[in-house]
């Protein structure tokens, strides 16, 4: 018979073994305590959603219609997303910033938001139709009535749906975008293949518009009946909803900036349609499409941070910490395995691909690991209400990325974008180094959020 002896070496790893997954788990459920990281988390989850649906519909896409459809469709659907971002995107930091502390006056903040984004968005598109012979054939479809007011109602509704994931959030609310994020992509998927007959040309336009029109009722219903009451009434008692000078104040700012960083994600690709043929940019578009998503990690850590520097300034700088060393956690391993593995993710969707997106796409994984400290430091700056740094960042971005880029169109071709986004995205990193260090010390976080006038505010100024 044999004896087994306790705290022997096989106990102790067990033992180690399970100490270390009962830590892991206390560490994640005390995460998800946590407002930053609980928002933060949803929506990284929903950008792994997006990704993993995404990835399903193009493949889809890619075999139920040409090369030439695909690549025509992809500069329609960046072409929509141009126009309806142009006020939506300038909004979202705004909506981050003022939602947490807009009380009772929270549904009309929402409301007067989607409605300034779609009209402006929607009168910015008929400029667009009214000039289709200067964007090349990738978007002559367009033309004539008919296609011109479904790309209008298009706009329109993507200017909303673009602004429903940011109210949620600033409701501290993120774990219902994923929700819906699943569901949008399930119908998505669905009615592209019901449509791959039937509209062989436009199927997979269409198939992006009409869930999206789907899903606002629903959401906005949750919204504006649900989720904007409840938010009001958790209003600490003495809070000071934004006046319209405040939010006026803050998006004279901030928009440039918005606009600078919406001129690289959605008129870049419609340049890049407007100079390469249909087939090309469906390659462009693909692998811009997978660095994208990564980049998106970044941006919605980002926007929970903005979320909770403005409900509690005191702990900007210890959430800043947080954010930073969580959101490299999460995005270098993706990043590195996005690098290696480029070619083989493309190639799933065919040779051409691969051939030619998969040195876009390593370009565009390496340029996200700056792209975190940019967008940590753009979000402790919005949370301060520092507008004029925010516009300066932003457009210094913007106008590095598009210079470069279209400078080595002509000579790197598709890749060119890629260059430019490493090249930018490191030399601003560089730049705003030694601020983003300031903003990480204790010392350096202001006691009030959003207190301009306040000798706190006024150190973060100098």
């Amino acid at each position: 018979m044999t004896t087994t002896v306790a705290g022997g070496p096989r106990d102790r790893k067990e033992n180690g073994r399970d100490r270390g997954l009962a830590g892991l788990r206390r560490r994640i459920m005390r995460d998800l305590r946590n407002p930053l990281f609980l928002n933060g988390y949803a929506l990284m989850a929903n950008t792994a959603v997006t990704a993993v649906l995404g990835m399903g519909y193009w493949l889809l896409a890619a075999r139920l219609y040409s090369p030439e459809d695909f690549g025509r469709s992809q500069a329609l659907i960046n072409a929509m997303r141009l126009f309806a971002g142009l006020t939506a995107l300038g909004l979202t930091g705004a909506l981050a910033r003022f939602i947490p502390v807009a009380g009772k006056r929270t549904g009309g903040l929402i409301g007067r938001g989607y409605l300034i984004a779609t009209v402006t968005a929607v009168v910015a598109a008929v400029g667009f139709l009214l000039t289709l012979p200067f964007w090349g054939e990738n978007y002559a479809r367009l033309a004539g009535w008919g296609p011109g007011l479904f790309f209008l109602a298009s706009v329109a509704i993507w200017s909303v749906f673009t602004l429903q994931d940011v109210a949620l959030a600033g409701m501290r609310q993120a774990v219902w975008v994923p929700v819906n994020s699943i569901c949008f992509g399930i119908v998505k998927m669905g009615l592209l293949v019901a449509l791959a007959g039937a509209l062989p040309d436009d199927g997979v336009f269409v198939s992006w518009i009409i869930p999206t029109a789907l899903a606002l009722v629903p959401v906005n219903l949750f919204i504006f009946g649900v989720l904007v009451p409840r938010h009001a009434r958790g209003a600490p008692e003495g809070t000071r909803p934004p006046g319209l000078r405040e939010i006026g104040r803050f998006l004279a700012g901030d928009y440039p900036g918005a606009f600078s960083v919406l001129a690289i994600v959605y008129f870049l690709p419609v340049y890049v349609a407007s100079r390469v043929s249909g087939e090309l940019f469906g390659y462009f578009a693909m692998a811009q499409t997978l660095g994208a998503m990564i980049e998106l990690l970044a941006i919605n850590m980002a926007t929970s941070l903005t979320i909770e520097g403005s409900a509690d300034g005191s702990r900007l700088a210890a959430n800043c910490r947080q954010a930073l060393r969580r959101a490299y956690l999460i995005i270098g391993p993706v990043a590195v395995v996005t690098f290696l593995a480029a070619p083989l993710i493309l190639s799933v969707f065919g040779p051409g691909f691969s051939e030619h997106g998969t040195p876009l796409l390593r370009l565009m994984a390496l340029a996200v690991l700056p792209r975190v400290l940019i967008e940590i430091y753009l979000s402790a700056l919005r949370a301060n209400s520092r507008a004029r740094m925010l516009a300066l960042v932003q457009i210094g971005l913007a106008v590095l990325v598009l210079s470069s880029s279209v400078i080595l169109l002509p000579v790197t071709g598709i890749t060119s974008v890629g260059y430019g986004l490493l090249f930018s995205e490191l030399l601003v990193a560089a730049l705003i180094f030694g601020g983003l260090r300031k903003i990480l010390k204790p010392t350096e976080t202001p006691h009030s959020s959003g207190a301009r006038d306040t000798p706190e505010a006024a150190s973060w100024s100098t």
